[in-house]
């Protein structure tokens, strides 16, 4: 029925190609930021010297989502040390792991009252551990002072150590979300430093040790239709539960471009065809971010 599928291209032969270097259309479009709400959160993160995807990606949903009283906290630092060229986060050489950071971290998370946290971090590569027992220690914290909270974490690859994503995975978050992010014949320009097959080890590992798990990839950065539904098999094949979808945007002229705005009509699409395989959960849509709705994942 999948292939079905696939060879009629059902569903996307009449969208609109919208070519590149265009206004972004209404559907990209977001309001900035405000409110008391999103204001106090800025000040308590910055109070505790916290930083969130939410501002080093440039989420076009931290409106949102910040107005709701939620966020993504990214620990490890803010500078990366890998370069992928989607992403907005900077890259160079870290700093040494904030010692207090997992206990600022679960202070936050009650701070503000979610039921639902999610944690990410920067690729720590030249650590021993990948900054694995950084990520245990954050997660433990965070269940410790919230006990009734659901944790989800977005981990890097560590490199494809399993001892390093066990040590995660033994501080028992609910979800892990370990994200493709692309097609495997754009990782050599878009995640030079990352390998597809390594992200799909991670994913399939990471079931094999009892958690839900998560993947995230973005279009309109240079992949064709049919190789989406390839990603999707291939998540699939690997036990994933959970797959978010949605619309890459250029952070920086020095970024990746932007190859075409997908039409809202192929996310459903897409949703559609991924419920069909199987997944327990499908997000797809144009301002979907891995992290957003999070808690209906759970």
């Amino acid at each position: 029925m999948f292939k079905d599928n696939i060879d009629s291209a059902n569903g996307f032969a009449n969208l609109p190609v919208i070519p590149q270097r265009q206004p972004r259309p209404e559907w990209l479009k977001v309001k900035a930021p405000v409110g008391e709400t999103y204001s106090n959160l800025k000040s308590m993160i910055r109070s505790k010297s916290l930083h969130t995807v939410c501002e080093e990606a440039r989420c076009p949903n931290m409106g949102e989502c910040w107005g709701a009283g939620t966020a993504t906290f990214m620990i490890l630092g803010d500078i990366c040390i890998r370069n992928c060229r989607f992403c907005a986060v900077t890259s160079g050489k870290p700093l040494p792991p904030d010692l207090n950071e997992p206990t600022n971290v679960a202070e936050a998370v009650k701070s503000m009252g979610v039921r639902h946290a999610v944690i990410t971090s920067v690729n720590r590569d030249e650590l021993p551990d990948q900054g694995s027992s950084h990520w245990a220690k954050t997660i433990t914290e965070v269940r410790k002072i919230n006990p009734k909270v659901s944790i989800e974490v977005l981990i890097p690859d560590f490199m494809g150590d399993m001892v390093c994503l066990k040590r995660v995975i033994d501080a028992k978050p609910d979800i892990l979300n370990h994200n493709i992010e692309t097609v495997p014949r754009l990782y050599a320009t878009i995640r030079p430093k990352a390998v597809y097959e390594r992200t799909l080890f991670v994913l399939n590992e990471s079931k094999k040790m009892g958690m839900r798990t998560k993947s995230g990839l973005m279009v309109g950065i240079g992949e064709k239709t049919e190789e989406v539904f390839e990603v999707l098999k291939d998540l699939k094949a690997n036990n994933v539960d959970i797959v978010t979808i949605g619309q890459y945007l250029q952070p920086t002229p020095k970024h990746a471009p932007v190859d075409r705005f997908v039409h809202p009509d192929e996310f459903s699409e897409y949703k559609r065809i991924g419920l069909e395989m199987g997944f327990k959960h499908v997000e797809s849509g144009p301002l979907v971010r891995s992290s957003y709705h999070a808690e209906r994942h759970a």
